[in-house]
């Protein structure tokens, strides 16, 4: 049973502006990126949580690669995330992930066997997506919260116009959040013109990670098995958690190759120069 990389509604498909990371014109596959703290391996998510010791991940943050909405409602070309022309293998950077009721709880029996006791769990979901398969997760975790995303700058939207997204926080066992002065919507900026399809801004996941991180505990593992882009990956090292995360897109593992070595080697994020919280607006709570 396959299942594949990270996909949700698509919020750029372009560079940051007018700088162009340079890439190799057919890079070599790259099975596994490690840095300091956080290694990446390229494999099916079912596979990478199977291969996963019980009880051995702190924190699971993810962004699961969806189909919901673009399989059901078949609108246009029955697609709606991102432009696949002339991206990858037959115009398309990923596959999604098939959100079968059966897909569904095996990825979620697994993520509930490697999760420690008393442990967390943040899974995004677009609307439709939080209707189809958010009630599959009360079947394996307490669900907690449901958290509004707001990007602060409309999008589009077949009815309304969407500027929000969804994450759905449950724990396994009984864990209180880290710190009690979080709201519940979190005001972050989507990206423009991203490196990758869908790529989320690394303050969100800082966001997840920070509610849920004991301060000064630097043996956290987080986990994040649709790893995309890395994101996740640059804020667990950010906030001073371990990594481990997986995908099994070729593009993906590269363009983590080259943004884990670029913040660990120079601290500059390549592909997210600029923050996505403005700080004369808001304090972000880390």
């Amino acid at each position: 049973m396959a299942f594949q990389e990270n996909s949700t509604e698509a919020e750029s498909t372009g560079l940051y502006g007018q700088e162009r990371f340079p890439e190799s014109p057919s890079p070599k596959p790259l099975h596994e990126v490690s840095v300091p703290g956080a290694t990446i391996l390229r494999q099916d998510v079912i596979q990478f949580l199977a291969a996963q010791p019980d009880e051995s991940i702190d924190l699971i943050v993810t962004d699961p690669a969806y189909s919901g909405m673009n399989q059901h409602l078949m609108l246009g070309k029955g697609r709606i995330v991102g432009k696949y022309d002339e991206k990858g293998e037959n115009g398309k950077w990923f596959s999604e992930f098939h959100d079968t009721e059966e897909n569904y709880k095996q990825f979620l029996a697994h993520c509930k066997r490697v999760m420690r006791p008393n442990s967390h769990l943040f899974i995004m979901f677009d609307s439709f997506s939080m209707l189809s398969l958010g009630p599959l997760v009360r079947n394996f975790f307490n669900v907690k919260n449901i958290v509004v995303w707001d990007k602060m700058n409309i999008g589009m939207g077949h009815y309304f116009r969407r500027q929000t997204e969804l994450i759905l926080f449950a724990s396994k066992g009984k864990r209180p959040l880290s710190r009690r002065d979080i709201p519940d919507v979190w005001r972050i900026k989507r990206l423009h013109r991203a490196p990758y399809p869908t790529q989320k801004p690394v303050e969100l996941f800082e966001m997840m990670i920070a509610a849920s991180k004991p301060p000064q505990n630097s043996e956290f593992m987080v986990c994040d098995p649709f790893v995309g882009s890395g994101s996740a990956a640059i804020a667990a090292l950010r906030q001073g958690a371990s990594f481990i995360g997986c995908d099994i897109s070729s593009k993906a593992l590269n363009l983590c190759h080259e943004r884990l070595h670029a913040y660990v080697q120079r601290g500059i994020d390549i592909h997210q120069p600029k923050p996505a919280i403005n700080a004369q607006e808001q304090k972000p709570f880390w």
